[in-house]
């Protein structure tokens, strides 16, 4: 086997958060960490000082670890965009997940050879 094999791509899913605030990135993190080794996390913002600044919340999940906890229906202030990317099953795992969490409406998914991306709609129930 090839070493890209050996880092667990298969089982990684990295979720990209945008249109919303630091507490309710946390909040839809929070549900994921309940579940899932949280690998990193990261913020970008572009703009300029005339504007507001867009926003995107990064972190990496590994969905072959963590402690697998409920989780219950959680508050955000107001809906959050999601975008999942990974393996298939890893990326339908971590959609099961927040679906124990939140009301999801999906908004468009893009299939590849190895990957897939879904686009959700995140809201509080």
């Amino acid at each position: 086997m090839s070493d890209v094999y050996d880092l667990n791509i298969d089982t990684d899913v990295n979720v990209h958060l945008s249109d919303c605030c630091k507490e309710d990135a946390q909040a839809v993190f929070d549900v994921l960490a309940r579940f899932y080794q949280r690998e990193d996390m990261t913020t970008s913002g572009t703009g300029s000082a005339a504007g507001p600044v867009p926003t995107v919340w990064t972190a990496t999940f590994d969905t072959a670890g963590g402690r697998h906890e409920e989780a219950g229906p959680t508050h955000l202030t107001a809906p959050v965009g999601a975008t999942l990317t990974g393996g298939y099953h890893a990326v339908d795992e971590v959609e099961k997940v927040l679906a124990g969490g939140f009301d999801i409406q999906s908004l468009q998914a893009v299939s590849g050879d190895q990957e897939t991306e879904a686009r959700l709609l995140l809201a509080s129930r």
